[in-house]
């Protein structure tokens, strides 16, 4: 293995704010990372409380990606992957499962928090046939992601744009729906969507979102099926299309998760 991770700039790291719980470290800490704090911890704590199903959500999320990037890998040919809202480092990131199949696969991640920053350039190495690369950006930014991403990938080649549990974190759900359309349209014919959120499917869950939302965190806006099914318009779903992630192509490590969580996702080829 060599280190090849780059930054599009290196500029100092902002300081990291442990006051207020961030979902990027939240979520690891239900996947039982250590990436996180005391804060993040009793964030966790109290939403799992309200709702109990939330670590199986985040494992059903975890395989969606694993099983996607995968196929896309394996079965589609595609040997170029973008990662926005990547979060931090843990078991089976985009660029090992894409490199475990095909070594000479380039993946650029895409986040704006500084620990995640810090995770990456130590973290994310690459085979030496590929590339892992990552780009300092907002999600509100595609121009800016899409800019710094070419210096790495060539968007006159397919590749897999990832949006995993990131596009709740827009308010505005047509907003949203524009920043995805805006990515989509730089990707070339052969390219495909991988997308998942979470859903309002669940009472609980909306009661644990309004807990975690009125802490003072960057506020998550649960969305039905069907909006996040919007997000693949113009596209053509894989099958089984829009579903529960535990759903989507389930192998033996998803065995054992219930066939309905309150995370949803597909993937989508654009022609």
């Amino acid at each position: 293995m060599t280190d090849q991770v780059r930054n599009s700039g290196q500029e100092p790291l902002p300081k990291i704010d442990t006051s207020v719980p961030h979902s990027a470290r939240i979520w690891n800490y239900w996947l039982g990372g250590k990436d996180n704090y005391e804060v993040d911890r009793v964030a966790g704590d109290a939403f799992r409380e309200i709702f109990p199903g939330i670590e199986t959500g985040a494992r059903a999320a975890r395989y969606f990606l694993a099983r996607a990037v995968r196929h896309l890998a394996a079965e589609e040919g595609i040997r170029q992957f973008l990662d926005i809202g990547t979060g931090l480092p843990n078991v089976d990131n985009t660029h090992q499962i894409a490199q475990r199949v095909a070594p000479e696969s380039r993946i650029v991640y895409v986040d704006n928090d500084p620990l995640v920053l810090a995770h990456a350039r130590a973290l994310l190495t690459s085979t030496e046939e590929g590339v892992t690369n990552y780009v300092d950006a907002d999600l509100r930014e595609p121009g800016t992601i899409i800019r710094e991403a070419g210096k790495t990938l060539d968007f006159d080649q397919p590749v897999a744009l990832m949006l995993m549990g990131i596009l709740g974190h827009i308010e505005d759900h047509d907003e949203a729906r524009s920043i995805v359309s805006q990515l989509v349209d730089a990707l070339s014919s052969g390219s495909y969507l991988v997308q998942y959120d979470s859903t309002d499917t669940s009472e609980d869950y909306v009661a644990a979102i309004q807990q975690y939302n009125d802490g003072g965190s960057i506020p998550y806006i649960l969305r039905s099926p069907e909006q996040i099914a919007r997000y693949f318009d113009g596209l053509e779903l894989l099958e089984p299309g829009v579903t529960s992630c535990s759903r989507w192509r389930p192998d033996a490590a998803a065995l054992d998760l219930p066939a309905e969580v309150h995370q949803y996702g597909g993937v989508a080829l654009k022609r």
